[in-house]
């Protein structure tokens, strides 16, 4: 008995292999360090322990197996010797590939999507999150269902009313997957709808959004929770966080007081280099915070050897989105700890003489006071407008109204009268906009 259970808790043992073909290596990318990259993706699929990898070079791939005959053994006494459970290809696998690798192997094989819907199905927590994870998933399987079936030409009878006589079986397969994929954007629809209304409903709210933004394990999140005093989940783990967080804070003035500036601060999904087609148009919604952003703040890793790459792969991604090149972005060169003290003293002379730059470390909390005072200083050309005097008089049982007001900062003075609370402001015309449209009238 305690044999089964020690076996039943063994931890899949996973080998990574990262294909280098050579009509890519004009690529800006290092095998090695996507070799790195995809060790670290495959450290975020829980219950996984890595037990070996390799970058192996082809001249081209083979249709039916990807590798070479010889590469193919090469690879499985390797597997072999190891005990391997899952060997993870850091690359587009075909079916047929996929069929003939796991035969040739006896082990389970993931591609590089796969794996990565794999990381995300584990990681959604929202309803949204869970949503779109499985509709991404439906998709791949779509596609792979296509091309693992067609060539058998398998057929099964039908009644007339349902797919008919001679229906192929992929197309049998194929119809349910999309009527389970309808089912779903239906109900994503319904959870969009939802965020939709709480993104009109923070529209009420008169403070600017600013967005983090930034390739996967760059430190987003522990700039979040620096920022915030939030306990969002923040590991040296790609994809630690999936799901957008959002939290009003106000933050510290340059002096270090508590009175700066009140903003809604948006940590999303990092990102990541070849984000599976099927991922990108899922978790579009999820990102739409980007799109309504007044600054963003695009972090980035700079001890990482190929920074300069990844800050690539976000730019594409974000012109992707739509977002506007006018919005105000920040770039933040994170984890200056990671670096040497004249790397790091040379970074922050840098960021001091370039404009829109900013170098930290979310970790240690070097450099924040400046990048506090960069964001005070981005938003405070669009927002801060000259304030005018005004009155409101509401009833003793609208708390909510009162609330906003007070939260908002535009009360002055308030005073209990016979036909209700009588409340005199100062505000600018944009908080006096959003104050009517929150009331459906007009203010005095």
């Amino acid at each position: 008995m305690a044999e089964t259970t020690s076996t039943e808790a063994r931890p899949t043992r996973a080998y990574v292999i990262h294909p280098d073909l050579a009509d890519r290596r004009t690529q800006r990318r290092e095998p090695e360090h996507a070799l790195a990259e995809a060790i670290a993706l495959a450290h975020a699929l829980p219950g996984t322990e890595i037990v070996g990898s390799e970058v192996a070079r082809l001249r081209k791939p083979d249709a039916g197996r990807l590798f070479g005959k010889g590469k193919v053994a090469e690879i499985g006494e390797r597997l072999a010797e190891a005990e391997v459970d899952l060997v993870l290809i850091d690359g587009p696998v075909t079916p047929v590939q996929q069929r003939n690798l796991e035969k040739a192997w006896e082990v389970k094989l993931l591609d590089r999507t796969g794996l990565i819907l794999e990381i995300f199905a584990d990681r959604a927590r929202t309803r949204e999150g869970v949503l779109q994870v499985e509709l991404a998933a439906l998709s791949y399987q779509r596609t792979r269902l296509v091309r693992a079936w067609t060539h058998l030409e398998r057929q099964r009878g039908g009644l007339g009313f349902v797919g008919g006589p001679g229906e192929t079986q992929i197309e049998a397969d194929r119809r349910a997957i999309d009527e389970q994929m309808t089912r779903l954007r239906r109900q994503l629809e319904r959870v969009v709808k939802t965020r939709t209304l709480h993104r009109a409903a923070r529209a009420k709210v008169p403070y600017p959004i600013v967005a983090l933004v930034g390739y996967t394990n760059a430190g987003k999140s522990t700039l979040f929770n620096r920022l915030t005093g939030a306990e969002v989940l923040a590991k040296d783990m790609l994809f630690a966080t999936l799901d957008p967080t959002m939290r009003a804070i106000r933050l510290p003035d340059a002096r270090g007081g508590t009175q700066g500036r009140k903003i809604i601060l948006s940590d999303t999904v990092g990102f990541i280099s070849d984000l599976p087609h099927e991922l990108v148009a899922a978790f579009r919604a999820t990102l739409e915070e980007v799109l309504e952003a007044d600054l963003v703040l695009h972090v980035r890793d700079i001890s990482h050897p190929e920074t300069e790459e990844q800050a690539a792969d976000v730019a594409e991604i974000l012109d992707g989105l739509g977002v506007d090149e006018d919005v105000a972005l920040i770039e933040v060169w994170n984890k200056i700890d990671a670096l040497s003290a004249d790397t790091r003293a040379a970074l922050r002379r840098t960021d001091s003489r370039t404009e829109g730059v900013q170098a930290v470390s979310a970790l240690t909390g070097e450099g924040l006071d400046d990048l506090i005072a960069a964001i005070d200083a981005h938003l405070g050309e669009a927002l801060d407008e000259p304030r005018y005097p005004g009155q409101v008089v509401l009833p003793f049982s609208d708390g909510r109204r009162r609330a906003w007001l007070h939260e908002a900062g535009v009360v002055e003075r308030e005073e209990a009268g016979e036909d209700g609370l009588h409340l005199d402001l100062r505000w600018t015309e944009r908080q006096k906009a959003t104050y009517e449209a929150l009331s459906g009238g007009e203010a005095e």
